[in-house]
């Protein structure tokens, strides 16, 4: 007679999961195991101070005082994201950012960065700039220096105090900061 192999099916299962349980279970050869790529919390921007109505009407004519203040800058780019066009403002700041890195392999890795984010055709928030002025940018990061993407901080400057200031300054978020 041959035993019904219903009954010995679960027993050999369970020995199954528990063997792959074990295997799982068991303490990782070395600490990179432990590595989990958990997103990095984006750091908060330091609690600024609400400009006086003085301040903030001297933003109208300079958009420089405007994004050196870092209420302004965030008031600035909040309208920006209203108008779903903040990533000139993003440029900006990385390259503020990028200005100040002192390690050539971090410049290097911020430039590739900046380059992949901004600058590239068809990047994810890529800022609308002249094809001279992208290839000059790309020459510039063939050695990535703090000057290489000034002509096109500039350009995007130029856009934003031409374009994106005269509106912030006719809207509701400016006229809330002058009251």
């Amino acid at each position: 007679l041959l035993p019904d192999l219903s009954l010995l099916l679960p027993c050999c299962r369970a020995k199954e999961i528990k063997t792959k349980l074990g295997t799982l279970l068991q303490k990782p050869d070395s600490t990179i195991d432990f590595i989990i790529p958990y997103p990095e919390k984006p750091e908060k921007p330091p609690k600024a101070q609400k400009p006086s109505p003085e301040e903030a009407l001297q933003w109208r004519d300079s958009l420089e005082k405007l994004l050196q203040n870092p209420y302004g800058l965030a008031s600035f780019r909040s309208f920006l994201r209203s108008e779903f066009s903040e990533e000139n403002a993003e440029f900006w700041v990385a390259c503020e950012d990028y200005k100040k890195t002192k390690s050539p392999v971090k410049m290097a890795e911020k430039a590739k960065k900046i380059y992949e984010e901004f600058i590239q055709t068809e990047a994810p928030k890529e800022v609308n700039i002249d094809h001279f002025t992208k290839a000059v940018t790309m020459k510039n990061l063939v050695e990535p220096s703090p000057t290489s993407f000034d002509m096109a901080q500039k350009r995007i400057f130029a856009l934003m105090e031409k374009d994106s200031l005269p509106r912030f300054v006719r809207s509701e978020f400016y006229h809330e900061l002058v009251k």
